[in-house]
């Protein structure tokens, strides 16, 4: 047994010590500069549509902010103005306390994968593989958490009234009057080809040779 543990742990040793070959560095910069570009594009839509919004009502979701469409955002504006009268809270960025450190977190995670190809081991990978993942986990569900709180915290004394609910993170929910579409935009898409990059670049310097 104790031979068995000890030949796992220098597999381990060596597999955690390959270098990474040219390949898996340049998927490593091109992961790093496709979270960059995430930054500049909307992370998720929700898109609400009722008899009086044809047209529909829509909210982009940034790391940092919270966007409505329209002219200069006028449809938070609404939205919020439809939240009162179910006692729902404004929706602002301030209450999204991730906002606030979401894009410190995308730097330290650029600034992980730049040292992965400077130091160029396959451990710097699994690291930045872990601490990535965890983050996005955590991200998905706390963004849900918000959402309940939201839906669930309800002011009595609104001048309607209606069931909690919990908007949905993807797919359709029929809310009251509304009738609500949410699904993932650009800037998520891109962070998930940034996490296959970096998956690439572990896989293809598996077969490496450690030093």
């Amino acid at each position: 047994m104790a031979q068995q543990i000890s030949g796992l742990l220098r597999r381990e040793f060596r597999f955690l010590h390959k270098p990474l070959n040219v390949w898996s560095r340049l998927l490593l910069l091109a992961a790093a500069a496709t979270i960059a570009v995430s930054l500049f594009f909307p992370l998720w839509k929700m898109h609400l549509v009722a008899p009086q919004y044809s047209d529909g009502l829509d909210l982009y979701i940034f790391p940092y902010k919270i966007q409505g469409g329209g002219l200069n955002g006028q449809h938070l504006v609404e939205i919020n103005n439809l939240n009162h009268y179910i006692g729902m809270k404004p929706l602002q960025a301030a209450d999204f306390l991730e906002m606030r450190w979401m894009p410190f977190v995308f730097g330290l995670i650029i600034l992980m994968t730049l040292r992965s190809v400077v130091f160029g081991e396959m451990s710097n990978v699994v690291d930045l593989f872990a601490v990535y993942s965890y983050f996005g986990l955590f991200s998905i569900g706390s963004f849900w958490y918000r959402l309940y709180e939201y839906g669930h915290n309800l002011d009595p004394r609104a001048p309607m009234h209606i069931k909690p609910f919990t908007p949905r993170l993807i797919g359709v929910e029929q809310i009251a009057n509304f009738r609500e579409a949410s699904y993932p935009m650009a800037g998520a898409y891109l962070l998930c080809l940034s996490v296959l990059l970096i998956v690439l670049a572990g896989w293809f310097s598996r077969k490496e040779t450690s030093a």
